[in-house]
């Protein structure tokens, strides 16, 4: 199989109480574990079997719904993953923060941003921090798995930073307070991981 469920860097209660240990065991072993089963039955005997998720999401016939919600799933919660940590929140540093200051004006002003396009997303879906090619970084929110590397989706860039707001990434422990869970998260974004993504997609 071409696509493998990543390792977690911490445990499933590292990022309690902001995230409580049972929706993280849940979210990794069952939902994304699941994407990534999905994804490698929808390429399987296909091209694209021999092509890297970006390569796929960015190429990808958006009418392949298999392909274009399991793909989605499986990079989305990829990168969630990756940029939170038990160390996480404070505030970005270095070229991203001035990014973020040169776009947003303060980094309070880009929480206040992401957050209500986390919070406005009707249903399911992500809120995203994106890098453009001229450096510059912006906010967007996509539904279900799309994420801004899917063509003609109304959000550009690289995605550096995303937020899952699934119900089933929250609902355990915050109910319907979508914001609570919301605010939680920045508790523990590892900012010196999508700092280095920020120079990586720059």
């Amino acid at each position: 199989m071409p696509f493998e469920l990543p390792s977690l860097s911490y445990a499933y209660d590292a990022l309690e109480p902001n995230i409580d240990a049972r929706t993280m065991e849940i979210h990794h072993s069952k939902h994304h574990n699941g994407y990534t089963t999905n994804l490698n039955n929808a390429i399987a005997d296909t091209p694209l079997i021999n092509k890297s998720i970006e390569e796929i999401l960015s190429g990808l016939d958006m009418e392949n719904k298999a392909v274009r919600n399991n793909g989605g799933g499986f990079y989305n919660h990829r990168l969630f993953w990756k940029i939170m940590s038990p160390n996480g929140g404070g505030i970005p540093s270095g070229a991203l923060a001035e990014a973020i200051d040169n776009k947003f004006g303060s980094f309070e002003e880009f929480k206040t941003t992401f957050s209500k396009a986390a919070a406005t997303q009707f249903g399911s879906g992500w809120a995203w921090l994106c890098v453009k090619k001229d450096g510059s970084v912006d906010v967007c929110a996509t539904a279900n798995q799309d994420n801004p590397l899917m063509q003609d989706i109304g959000c550009e860039g690289v995605p550096i930073l995303g937020i899952d707001v699934w119900e089933h990434a929250y609902y355990l422990n915050y109910q319907n307070k979508r914001p609570d869970y919301i605010n939680a998260f920045f508790n523990v974004i590892d900012w010196s991981t999508v700092n280095e993504l920020y120079l990586k997609g720059a």
